[in-house]
């Protein structure tokens, strides 16, 4: 492949498996991405962070240290603006779930194809979330089964007039839905497709919904609609 837009965004790799971590980066410099640095292990990630200055971080999610959950904790608060993206042959809904929580922008697994880790390293960088639709569809199952056990019901899509006793702001029906469909992952252009409007009318959807909930990225408004039960089936 030969090298392209993709060359200005800057990849940490972090894996304990040399072999797997250096093919790794070595396929994405190929693909046209800068490797910003590589890593074994969470210390050593956290350590390189600040001067590999990276856009994304490809995070093996078990590494021999700490979980790869507690580590996307660690380098979001040391790097908020860096996008985690966790790799892991695993894909048990309690390893996704943790995953998301500790604020990952994404999950794929490391069956997938390498094209696909390419196209999944560029969706990450522009601030999109990288779930293929079977995982993102488990997370929301089981976050929606955790909301119902412990009896606060979602707040979500409710359309009450007024906001709720815990203070979460009232969305529209229609930021709502689209919510809804960013949180499976579709970019503007498809959500605007699916709704017939034009992909302006989505972006500021978006940016209503992120002012109102004091969001700041695609990301955060993911981990929001996750964790409050957005019902990605309704849509």
């Amino acid at each position: 492949m030969s090298a392209g837009p993709d060359q200005a965004i800057r990849v940490l790799v972090v894996d304990d498996h040399p072999i797997w971590r250096e093919g790794t980066a070595r396929y994405l410099a190929e693909a046209g991405y800068t490797i910003a640095g590589t890593a074994g292990d969470g210390a050593q990630a956290l350590r390189i962070i600040a001067a590999a200055r990276p856009d994304v971080v490809l995070l093996d999610l078990n590494l021999p240290d700490e979980s790869g959950a507690e580590v996307a904790r660690r380098l979001l608060a040391a790097q908020p603006s860096v996008r985690v993206l966790m790799l892991s042959a695993s894909g048990a809904q309690q390893d996704v779930l943790d995953a998301v929580t500790a604020g990952a922008a994404g999950y794929v697994l490391k069956s997938a194809k390498l094209t696909e880790l390419v196209d999944a390293v560029r969706s990450a960088a522009a601030g999109h979330p990288v779930f293929t639709p079977a995982l993102a569809g488990l997370v929301l199952g089981e976050y929606r089964r955790l909301v119902r056990t412990d009896g606060k019901g979602p707040s979500v899509g409710q359309n009450t007039g007024r906001e709720d006793t815990g203070g979460t702001p009232r969305l529209t029906e229609r930021e709502t839905e689209i919510l809804r469909l960013v949180a499976k992952g579709l970019t503007y252009p498809q959500i605007a497709q699916r709704l017939t409007l034009s992909t302006r009318t989505v972006q500021n959807h978006v940016r209503n919904t992120l002012t109102k909930l004091q969001l700041h990225n695609k990301a955060q408004l993911v981990r929001y609609a996750l964790e409050n039960g957005a019902d990605l089936g309704a849509c």
